[in-house]
């Protein structure tokens, strides 16, 4: 399958380039000029310059026909970009024609009850909170979309690198937690489950979340 990949050099983005090329996909890695240094030649691997706030020159480094996953995500003080790039993200994934389009989301809109979400709850990080607040919205738009065949994957509250394990949950907006009370999911993990999702679609036009 042909892999178009924004936002390929972060942290979550350059773990799906791996997962992705681990199973034998072909991949394109869209990344800004200033960070092509930072993507390793693999066979099987394409890389190619964009900018996600340019929709026209966006849709030109697209594959046809093809899956994107957008894995972007803005600078802590300029959260304001992400509404931004998700609407130039929309029109250039239309312009190319794409097949599917995945969004690596945040869990920050995930509930932990009938009535709260977990960036509404009273011990939420205020730092990372403008952050939290910007991927809701950003769900909100995609919810609106009823042209292109979407999915946006929120990960659990703790997400970040760790350990490679093949074992993970899914569920849909409820916050994931184990037995412990603990949510998390390491980047490698969220990987395995958002390829699972690609090449087994279940879900279409709809958020789910992953877990342990």
């Amino acid at each position: 399958m042909n892999i178009t990949i924004i936002g390929a050099t972060g942290n979550a983005g350059s773990r799906i380039v791996t997962e992705a090329l681990h199973r034998g996909h072909k991949v394109r890695a869209i990344v800004r000029q200033e960070s092509r240094n930072k993507v390793e030649a693999r066979p099987d691997l394409t890389i190619e310059t964009g900018d996600i706030l340019d929709a026209q020159g966006l849709a030109s480094v697209m594959e046809p026909g093809g899956c994107v996953v957008s894995a972007y995500g803005p600078p802590a003080d300029q959260v304001e970009k992400l509404m931004d790039a998700t609407r130039s993200l929309l029109a250039a994934c239309k312009a190319a024609q794409v097949k599917r389009l995945i969004v690596v989301g945040g869990a920050g809109s995930l509930y932990v009850d009938s009535n709260t979400q977990l960036v509404d709850t009273p011990n939420f990080p205020a730092a990372v909170k403008p952050v939290a607040m910007a991927h809701r919205d950003t769900l909100k738009m995609l919810k609106q979309e009823d042209e292109l065949n979407w999915t946006y994957i929120s990960p659990s509250a703790m997400f970040g690198p760790g350990e490679r394990t093949g074992v993970y949950r899914r569920g849909t907006d409820q916050l994931l937690v184990d037995k412990d009370g603990n949510s998390s999911i390491s980047m490698e993990d969220y990987a395995i489950a958002l390829l699972d999702e690609i090449e087994q679609p279940k879900v279409s036009k709809a958020r789910i979340t992953v877990g342990y």
